[in-house]
């Protein structure tokens, strides 16, 4: 599960890099707004974060 949050966090991060250029460039990168890859950079950010902390929890509870 580690993985597929590293992944996340790496499309996340892509996502950022493009709406930097689509902002400071002025325009849409695939037919999609700078507004539109900050959310999903967001998102998938959470998401991520969402999973890792719900693996934590699910692990220590099992072992109590």
């Amino acid at each position: 599960m580690q993985s597929f949050t590293r992944v996340l966090i790496g499309l996340s991060v892509l996502s950022f890099v493009f709406a930097i250029i689509a902002s400071l460039l002025g325009f849409n990168i695939l037919g999609i707004s700078p507004e539109g890859f900050s959310r999903a950079c967001s998102n998938l950010a959470l998401i991520a974060i969402a999973l890792e902390l719900g693996w934590k929890i699910k692990g220590t509870s099992s072992q109590a």
